[in-house]
């Protein structure tokens, strides 16, 4: 199992998600999305999140802002145990279960 977790200071949050294998989720601010982010920069659907063959895999949703893993912004990435996942001003770190 994978999971997001801001700090206590995020924006609209504390946050948790955890995804588990096969899941497909979206992350954004809109109420049809997966995981809801309660902040202002965040696109209603902004980015995709996929557990498959044991990788976790985020790919940007033409966000209006961006999707930055580790900084950098991406339109695809492959997730590991303690990369930063930023949407707007929220950033979330990738953890293991």
């Amino acid at each position: 199992m994978w999971i997001l977790q801001s700090n206590n200071e995020a924006e609209g949050g504390p946050y948790t998600f955890r995804m588990t294998p096969g899941r497909i989720r979206t992350l954004g601010r809109g109420p049809r999305a997966d995981f809801v982010l309660d902040a202002p920069l965040v696109s209603r659907a902004h980015c995709r999140l996929v557990v498959a063959d044991d990788e976790l895999v985020v790919e940007n949703l033409s966000s209006t802002n961006g999707t930055f893993v580790n900084d950098r912004q991406i339109e695809r990435s492959v997730l590991k145990v303690g990369d930063r996942l930023r949407t707007g001003r929220v950033q979330l770190t990738v953890l293991a279960e």
